[in-house]
């Protein structure tokens, strides 16, 4: 186990939330590797959290409790009409940044540790394979110069498919923000690394859900919709849970991450 080092803030980034398993596996694990590995800040995308696609504010209340300070999303944040209400007044749920004007919610928000560190959240939805949505590149450029002012800390959810694109922000934003992290595929990629001005990188950092799966789903429904090409209900699966994570170990004075490390930890069904 690393230990953390002196003056560093320690933010712990979880991967997509999936239905009632990801969120009984936070309820259990997150509190004891929140004392027990020193994290300051936790940061978790939730667009899955409430069935399998969607969050309401019921489920989001749920794993604030847990001990998250923030909760990400992406596209499917728009499943459950009721969060609409809860985006609109709620500072610690964001939906992507560059949804076009007018749009509910925010994508960005600057929170404080409890040591009293400000620390910048951006969500952005990619392009490639989605919505044709406000270029995420330019949203992130206009929303790094605005939260610098605020924070030196700047952790970055991108939420897209294509791992080219995931790429391309990370390079984009190097030496700008702390870390970017990519979500959505939700299989946890083994690309970790520090940019070389300082940013940390990967391309996605898991499921926070069934591990007997087809990315949270219950398999036998989602090769049905495979094999038919028509659309089929999906639940969530049953058994063996998982969370994976990554810790990112940051300067306050630089916002450079100076440790970044993967974390899987399973628990039985």
């Amino acid at each position: 186990m690393r230990e953390k080092g002196p003056g560093l803030v320690r933010i712990l980034f979880i991967g997509d939330i999936v239905g009632k398993p990801g969120r009984l596996v936070l309820r259990e694990l997150l509190p004891q590797l929140i004392g027990s590995r020193q994290i300051d800040f936790v940061i978790a995308n939730a667009e899955n959290a409430a069935g399998v696609a969607g969050l309401t504010p019921k489920v989001a209340e749920e794993l604030l409790e847990t001990g998250i300070d923030v909760l990400t999303s992406g596209n499917h944040i728009w499943r459950k009409k009721e969060i609409e209400p809860y985006l609109k007044n709620s500072g610690r749920v964001l939906r992507p940044a560059n949804y076009p004007p007018g749009v509910v919610g925010k994508g960005d928000a600057v929170l404080s540790t409890a040591g009293g560190i400000a620390v910048g959240i951006i969500n952005l939805e990619g392009r490639v394979f989605m919505r044709p949505l406000e270029c995420p590149f330019r949203v992130a450029n206009d929303l790094v110069s605005k939260l610098s002012e605020k924070a030196t800390i700047l952790i970055v959810d991108f939420h897209a498919e294509a791992t080219s694109e995931k790429q391309a922000l990370g390079w984009y934003l190097d030496g700008r923000v702390s870390a970017v992290v990519g979500t959505h595929t939700h299989v946890q990629t083994a690309d970790e690394q520090i940019r070389s001005s300082g940013t940390a990188y990967i391309t996605d950092v898991g499921m926070t859900g069934p591990t007997d799966s087809i990315i949270g789903i219950k398999k036998e429904e989602a090769i049905a919709q495979l094999i038919t090409q028509t659309p089929k209900k999906f639940a969530a699966a049953k058994g063996d849970r998982q969370l994976q994570a990554v810790l990112l170990d940051v300067s306050p004075e630089t916002g450079r991450v100076e440790a970044i490390e993967r974390i899987c930890k399973k628990m039985d069904g």
